[in-house]
């Protein structure tokens, strides 16, 4: 539970210095910092520490930043897969082999990617391409799709093979 706990906060904080480092303020802070640290330059006579502070500054934040920007758009990029498979699962039609895609080679997604601009084309001929589902129709879609699978001889001999390697 303490480990637990431990990367709750460091969520809490991702998500709080996400927030933060993006806003009017933060920009505005990091705008005067610059501002004072040129004007304050003539005072220290443009020195190499003068020039150092900035440097060291300007470095240790970006570092920082690296980290927290990949997290922020690991955590994005998950939710966003997570929301396509929904509406994948959800479609009828849609195949469930695209779930995850992201695992496939370049040359695997750009075979995929030629496959949809050709569908894309055909689609812009039809009268009506909008249509709506629910996770309640999402699950009726998905047992039709098991009943129609079950009676197919690949989905029983899976299914063989699953019980052989549990035994």
């Amino acid at each position: 539970m303490a480990n637990s706990k431990k990367k709750n906060l460091f969520e809490k904080f991702a998500n709080w210095a996400t927030i933060a480092t993006g806003s009017s303020a933060a920009f505005i802070t990091a705008t005067s910092v610059i501002i004072i640290w040129v004007v304050s330059g003539p005072l220290f006579h443009y020195s190499d520490t003068w020039q150092l502070v900035i440097n060291t500054g300007t470095t240790i934040v970006t570092f920082l930043m690296v980290f927290l920007i990949q997290k922020s758009q690991n955590k994005d990029s998950k939710a966003v897969h997570l929301k396509l498979n929904e509406l994948l699962a959800s479609h009828q039609g849609a195949s469930n082999r695209m779930v995850n895609i992201e695992d496939l080679t370049e040359k695997e997604l750009d075979q995929l990617s030629k496959f949809y601009v050709r569908l894309s084309k055909l689609a812009e001929q039809e009268d009506d391409i909008t249509c709506t589902h629910s996770i309640d129709a999402a699950n009726e879609n998905h047992n039709t799709k098991q009943t129609g699978f079950k009676s197919k001889k690949h989905y029983q001999d899976a299914i063989k093979n699953r019980n052989k390697k549990s035994n």
